[in-house]
């Protein structure tokens, strides 16, 4: 029986510049928001009325200008790891992350995941600033499909844990960036998801809390069994918390293997330069895989 929770096969991710740009994680989770509720994406009728403002020459149509931000990239990750994701900026971390927590869909390849994915994608990305953090917490556990129930046996740990008890009933737009990255870190690790995914969750915690969060993360993989990816620029924090690395370099998948082996190749490097072979899973029929775009 196999432990695969996450099967990526040949995954590339294309965008057409000038045409479609969202640009930023909020106007992505404004899109999924949309599509979940079932009504026009804001962020299509802004890049429409942004192409259709651009004069056009008669007779002339140049095809719009596209970059790879993913190229072919595959690799399966097995119940209870603790993986980091590595690269520099723009290696395509993010846009794999969004692809893996259905934010985006791939241009090519496919997504195969069992269970449920809580992400973590940035400071409080996915809070409406409007909303109280009681709100919002249930706003969240809510669209991973948690039922009212499990989201308010859990809500008390969640508001301890992120230390906000006495501003639970406080619009979060009033949060320090602290609080809200500790509201949303707490609310990440504590649903009832398969997969966690941080993406340089801890960015704006301070020290005490990031202690208690790598406490936190540990417990997840050992204890629960549950998987967590991590991307972070924080060195420490990759070796801490992952047994396992994946190293990105403009959009492909150049190292895969053990943590401290890939950490060292991305310092000495500064982006990797050699490929590591990842081990053939079977995929189980007992829980099927999930398959994605």
């Amino acid at each position: 029986m196999s432990d695969t929770v996450i099967r990526v096969e040949g995954i590339s991710k294309e965008y057409q510049l000038g045409v479609v740009n969202h640009g930023t994680l909020v106007r992505d989770f404004q899109s999924l928001w949309a599509r979940w509720r079932g009504v026009p994406d804001p962020n299509s009728r802004l890049s429409n009325s942004r192409s259709d403002a651009t004069p056009k020459s008669e007779g002339v149509r140049n095809p719009p200008e596209t970059i790879l931000a993913l190229d072919d990239v595959s690799f399966d990750i097995r119940r209870g790891e603790a993986v980091g994701i590595l690269g520099k900026n723009g290696a395509g971390k993010t846009t794999l992350v969004k692809i893996l927590s259905e934010i985006v869909y791939p241009s090519r390849g496919s997504v195969k995941i069992r269970g449920e994915i809580s992400a973590l994608l940035g400071l409080g990305t996915g809070f409406n600033g409007e909303l109280t953090a009681r709100d919002n917490v249930f706003l969240n556990g809510t669209i991973i499909g948690m039922k009212r129930r499990e989201i308010a046996r859990r809500f008390d740990d969640i508001i301890a844990f992120a230390e906000v008890e006495q501003f639970v009933d406080t619009p979060i737009k009033r949060y320090s960036s602290g609080m809200r990255s500790r509201l949303a870190f707490s609310a990440a690790v504590h649903f009832v998801a398969e997969t966690v995914i941080l993406d340089e969750a801890l960015s704006a915690g301070d020290v005490f809390f990031r202690e208690k969060a790598s406490a936190k993360i540990r417990e997840i993989v050992c204890e629960q069994g549950r998987t967590v990816l991590v991307i972070s620029h924080s060195m420490k924090l990759i070796k801490e918390l992952c047994h396992r690395g994946i190293l990105m370099k403009q959009g492909r998948l150049i190292q895969d293997g053990p943590i401290g082996e890939v950490v060292e190749n991305y310092l000495r490097h500064g982006s990797g330069t050699t490929l590591g072979a990842t081990s053939d899973i079977t995929v189980g029929t007992n829980a099927p895989l999930r398959a994605t775009g």
